[in-house]
């Protein structure tokens, strides 16, 4: 399961996720939305934190966190 979803079609580009991002994995698309904005993707999923920074600051919020299952959890 990822654990950064960003619905790029309302995300308007405005880079405040990429500030704050402690682990520097976003960065604009060299694609662009419906809306003829440059989105944010996420570069590096595995190095997630799960901080929830990116969608504190996201005016738009067009992220979704998942937080991985943790290994051996429900395993009797």
């Amino acid at each position: 399961m990822k654990k950064v979803n960003i619905n790029a079609d309302k995300c308007k580009g405005c880079g405040l996720c990429i500030d704050v991002c402690p682990k520097n994995i976003l960065q604009f698309s060299n694609r662009f939305n419906e809306s003829g904005y440059n989105y944010v993707e996420c570069i590096d999923d595995e190095s997630c934190i799960v901080c929830k920074s990116c969608a504190i600051v996201c005016p738009d919020l067009v992220f979704t966190l998942n937080k991985p299952a943790k290994q051996g959890a429900g395993n009797g």
